[in-house]
């Protein structure tokens, strides 16, 4: 490299060898390699020793220096270009921080005008409607905060403690605190009951529960579902068609009711058990207004050797509230799901034995593999993760925390019974007025009301209530000669409690009901049953216009837990 036409500079640059402290000689400006020394300089033709700043540093095992000179004139044009530089680049970084707000700190209503509009309809819908879903809630401002926090941001697989991915000490707090609030809400011991937060729903946590404990192909047995199960327990159609995944991947063979009573016949029910020997039984179902005999399941569990699994998904409430017969005294497993009577986000949990397990009359209870201990925890936290999902869902879980700790408090426990109270005033009422209740009334927050006394179905029923703002759902019931017919709807009382209904309130909603069933009755006297034509004689039915807005006016007066209208 030839620098011997350089013909001014302020900069002398020279790499210096090891043994020496002072610059290489250079001749006739060329660089010059000696030994391990390299002299590179680019020197001014006008150099004075006091006009230069020399700096030594080492760089790859050479001593580097910079001879600078001192030009008062270049140094101000260096200070404003680099001030220039530094402007430049701080308007830059606050471009990008702007281009950052543009898309992040939107609010809804500006970032999608469509989805906006359809969640304030939704809004309406449910503060001007009469909510009688069994399984439906309203949550507090709170959980909704949770559910909408930043916590969506995080990934973290795993469980507290042993996650796949750093970052994540406060989820670990989040998720430890939301397990003891679980132990704390339903009075358990966490030397005896293990909880897994995570599963996305309670069909998720069952599912889990099979494939922690049981191998494909394993027998399950529940509730029939028209008898008021849950497809998640094992059902197959009439012509055979497994509709669950429980079904499809298990044996499932589900025990009922009797036709007459609705009453679960378990004299019937410990028979096919005996012969089916499933290795998990499950009581709890989606549509059963009476109390489950814990006591007689365990019984029958122990008898063909199977573990007793309880989902509480519909009572979890009532039974944190100690308004319903605790399922945590008899079984092994205990699964949930966190919104119905909880009132808490969408989601799911499974309550697990550990520890040693007890022993009857000198022998162990038999809860499959034979072992004194119990070995559900490590099993079931497998199948939940990573078998099943992926990472948790963390604002969930947050909210999850907030509303445990609510069920904790006396109010929780006024809300409970105030349901209770509720669902026997709304019974009693439909009662006056001859209607037919399946096992003639409830010990819960639900009931299930035959239609066929008045020649309607659910299906008809269901349509004429929710043009008229009450929202309820059809259910299949047996009939006397145990036949399935599609002549009941389920109606429960948690969510309309929740926004302060009284006894009183619900005498209101039973008039309403049962004007409802008049207008469908007629409707489906002048145009048939079938539902082109029924359908056809509700368009502008002044009746369920009338009715409407009776219901509108009605439920407007309530308050709505969560948000204002």
């Amino acid at each position: 490299m030839d620098l011997s036409h350089s013909q001014s500079s302020n900069l002398s640059l020279g790499f210096l060898t090891h043994a020496s402290s002072s610059p290489a000689p250079a001749s006739n400006h060329r660089s010059q390699i000696v030994d391990d020394s390299i002299s590179f300089q680019i020197d001014s033709n006008f150099r004075d020793p006091e006009d230069e700043k020399e700096e030594e540093f080492r760089i790859l095992g050479h001593s580097m220096c910079f001879k600078r000179k001192r030009d008062s004139g270049d140094s101000q044009s260096s200070s404003s270009s680099s001030l220039k530089s530094s402007r430049g680049s701080s308007n830059d970084l606050e471009s990008r921080r702007n281009a950052v707000r543009a898309w992040g700190n939107q609010t809804l209503r500006v970032a999608d005008p469509d989805v906006f509009e359809i969640l304030e309809k939704e809004k309406q819908r449910q503060y001007k409607g009469i909510e009688l879903i069994a399984s439906e809630n309203f949550v507090c401002k709170a959980v909704m905060e949770a559910l909408g926090s930043h916590l969506t941001n995080k990934y973290s697989e795993g469980y507290s403690g042993a996650r796949y991915y750093g970052g994540n000490q406060y989820i670990d707090e989040i998720e430890t605190l939301c397990c003891e609030r679980a132990l704390a809400a339903f009075g358990l011991d966490s030397e005896n009951w293990g909880v897994n937060v995570q599963p996305y729903s309670c069909t998720s946590a069952n599912f889990a529960v099979y494939t922690g404990l049981l191998l494909p192909g394993d027998r399950i047995m529940g509730l029939d579902t028209p008898s008021g199960g849950n497809s998640s327990h094992g059902y197959y159609l009439p012509n055979g068609r497994k509709v669950s995944g429980a079904s499809i991947f298990f044996e499932s063979l589900a025990y009922k009711v009797y036709p007459q009573t609705g009453y679960i016949d378990f004299d019937k029910l410990e028979e096919r058990a005996l012969d089916f020997r499933p290795k998990i039984l499950i009581c709890g179902g989606s549509s059963y207004p009476r109390e489950w005999d814990y006591s007689r399941f365990r019984q029958i569990a122990d008898k063909c050797g199977a573990v007793l699994l309880c989902d509480m998904a519909q009572i979890s409430g009532l039974v944190a509230a100690k308004e319903s017969v605790s399922p945590f005294d008899y079984c092994d497993i205990v699964t949930s799901t966190t919104h119905k009577s909880l009132r808490g986000p969408r989601g799911g949990i499974i309550f697990y034995r550990k520890g040693s397990k007890p022993r009857k009359r000198g022998m162990l209870l038999n809860q499959g593999d034979g072992s004194d201990r119990y070995d559900f925890e490590e099993k079931i936290n497998f199948a939940v993760f990573p078998a099943l999902q992926g990472g948790p869902h963390n604002n969930h879980i947050a909210a999850l925390a907030i509303a445990l700790k609510q069920v904790a408090t006396p109010e929780y426990k006024a809300y409970m019974q105030q349901v209770k109270k509720n669902a026997q005033a709304l019974a009693s009422a439909l009662l006056r007025r001859n209607c037919r209740l399946v096992t003639g009334g409830t010990d819960n927050h639900l009931l299930l009301w035959d239609l066929r006394t008045l020649g309607l179905t659910g299906k008809n029923f269901e349509k004429v209530c929710e043009l008229c703002h009450v929202t309820l759902n059809k259910v299949t019931i047996f009939d006397d000669n145990g036949t399935i017919t599609p002549g009941g709807v389920r109606i429960g009382t948690p969510a309309m409690t929740s926004r302060g209904c009284l006894e009183a309130d619900f005498e209101t909603i039973a008039d309403f009901l049962f004007r409802a069933a008049q207008i469908a009755s007629s409707v489906q006297r002048e145009h048939g049953k079938l539902p082109k034509a029924f359908l056809k004689g509700l368009e502008n039915n002044k009746d369920i216009i009338e009715l409407r807005t009776w219901v509108e006016s009605f439920a407007s007066q309530f308050a709505m837990p969560g948000f204002d209208v």
